[in-house]
């Protein structure tokens, strides 16, 4: 775990909590400066198709929603700051009027084939594609649709988690990817025995 990050999320509570469970507490880090992706988790990063967004309410309330993309839709802008375009939905707009008051998000980004996850922290802004025309070129359009906002992201603080209790999943893909070399050699297979069966008749 990034110092920054645990300087961030090790709260005077959670060393409350870490105290009655375990009888000692972490010390908090001192503070440092923003975490900077690292070609590590850019190339993660680079590979997802999905990932969760979670903003705040005025009130204070968490609110997370799934984003989903061609892969690499969420792209890295640079070593502090991601980006992604966004398309039609059910007009709710929801995130974006969160980050009217409270630009602060986490996002999730999870690996289920390789069982890693990546946790980012982040202060996100909405950006009109008119208003930064060459942010709209970077960002998009990689799907159907025509894109009406852009979020920019600035990287706070990051942390890979553990990969206890992730339950390994595959996409469509993935799947296609490990059957392909079976199933050239079942074609193989049968392709040898048709040739036998021939020989025999």
């Amino acid at each position: 775990m990034s110092q920054h990050y645990l300087h961030r999320h090790l709260s005077p509570a959670v060393g409350e909590a870490q105290l009655q469970a375990y009888g000692q507490s972490q010390g908090v880090p001192p503070a440092a400066a923003s975490d900077r992706l690292s070609a590590r988790e850019i190339a993660f990063i680079s590979a997802r198709d999905s990932f969760y967004l979670a903003s705040l309410t005025e009130a204070g309330a968490p609110y997370l929603q799934h984003r989903g993309g061609p892969v690499g839709f969420l792209r890295v802008l640079d070593e502090g700051t991601l980006g992604f375009a966004d398309y039609g939905g059910n007009r709710q707009l929801l995130t974006a009027g969160h980050l009217r008051r409270d630009p602060r998000v986490a996002l999730f980004l999870m690996d289920y084939a390789a069982r890693r996850r990546l946790k980012i922290d982040g202060e996100a802004q909405v950006v009109p594609p008119a208003d930064d025309p060459r942010l709209a070129v970077q960002l998009g359009p990689q799907a159907a649709g025509e894109v009406e906002r852009l979020f920019r992201i600035r990287v706070e603080a990051f942390d890979w988690n553990c990969p206890q209790f992730i339950t390994p999943r595959f996409t469509a893909a993935e799947l296609e990817a490990q059957l392909r070399p079976l199933q050239q050699r079942i074609a193989a297979l049968e392709e040898e025995l048709q040739g036998l069966r021939w020989l025999r008749s």
